[in-house]
């Protein structure tokens, strides 16, 4: 049995029982300040400067197997983010942690890829002081979705680090607040496609590694992990990671970590919630390793999806 086989069956499993259904809500469910309505139908406001701005910050946690997933360190982070913005929840964290478990409830989706989303709403913040804007919440849950699909996973990822493209300056953007400005991802995306690798890796145009259009990036050198500290999203998912690591007597560190050591590793892992733990195989058209997805991936890779059955981070769905 492949070491992807376990979660995988019974993910297929629970798929196809979910096709069966005749729940208005079974393909996604949304909530934007009124009714629950089909996630198809929900619409958001034209003048929404979330829309026209990337005014927001979101966040994206999962349920797997009928369970949210480190559900209270997302909302953390959401909320830190919402501060950092001047932005304001309009519903509290404990309306907000309800309605979300709620939704999943109501979908019977038990697989979910959970987004909720907080925007400075009408007013433009150019015109606005933050305090005199209404901000807007928006929430959604449809099935989960995989950035590395099964056959990837089993086989490894392929990677470029982009030349052509750099983080944006952190004193531009702050990384540690999720937000959907992705015009370096995005060009990042095409050069890396345009050089036959299926993700990109970007630098901070200074010789580090930050991260992928949409993921962190693991190294493991020597039985050790590191992944870069500066111009990168805090994971939750990179969090589970290390937690996993420890667990299996390895060390890791977060810290700045040179372009020429992604050349030098003995694996290389993407992680982030849609997905999980993700190895990759090439490196800019090269193997790495011999090319195969190499044994402490596989072990942290089990070892993550494990603790998706662990009450102290999980909270588990009452379906209806």
């Amino acid at each position: 049995m492949s070491y992807t086989d376990y979660i995988f069956e019974g993910y297929h499993a629970r798929v196809a029982e979910l096709q069966k259904s005749d729940n208005p809500f079974a393909t996604g469910i949304a909530w934007t300040g009124g009714d629950y309505v089909p996630l198809h139908q929900a619409t958001v406001p034209l003048l929404d400067n979330g829309f026209l701005k990337s005014d927001l910050s979101y966040d994206v946690p999962a349920v797997w197997d009928g369970r949210f997933f480190r559900l209270e360190d997302h909302l953390d982070r959401f909320e830190t983010g919402m501060s950092k913005l001047k932005l304001t929840s309009p519903i509290s964290r404990e309306e907000l942690r309800s309605r979300l478990v709620e939704m999943v409830a109501m979908s019977g989706i038990r697989d979910a890829y959970v987004m909720m989303i907080c925007t400075r709403g009408l007013r433009y913040l150019r015109a606005y002081a933050p305090e005199e804007c209404q901000n807007l919440m928006y929430l959604m849950v449809m099935p989960y979705l995989w950035v590395s699909g099964e056959e990837t996973q089993k086989t490894g990822a392929s990677i470029a680090i982009v030349r052509d493209t750099v983080r944006v300056p952190t004193g531009s953007i702050d990384p540690t607040v999720k937000n959907l400005q992705w015009g370096d991802f995005t060009r990042g995306i095409l050069e890396a496609r345009e050089r036959g690798a299926q993700y990109p890796v970007l630098t901070d145009g200074n010789g580090l590694l930050t991260e992928g259009s949409g993921f962190n990036i693991v190294l493991i050198k020597d039985g050790k992990l590191v992944s870069p500290k500066r111009g990168v999203l805090e994971g939750v998912t990179r969090k589970s990671v290390m937690v996993a690591a420890e667990k299996l007597g390895l060390d890791w560190e977060i810290c700045d970590v040179p372009v020429s050591a992604a050349y030098e590793a003995d694996e290389v892992m993407m992680v982030t919630t849609a997905g999980g733990v993700m190895p990759v195989t090439v490196l800019d058209g090269k193997p790495i390793g011999d090319g195969q997805v190499g044994p402490l991936s596989k072990a942290i890779w089990k070892e993550y999806w494990d603790a998706h059955y662990d009450p102290a981070v999980t909270i588990p769905i009452n379906y209806r």
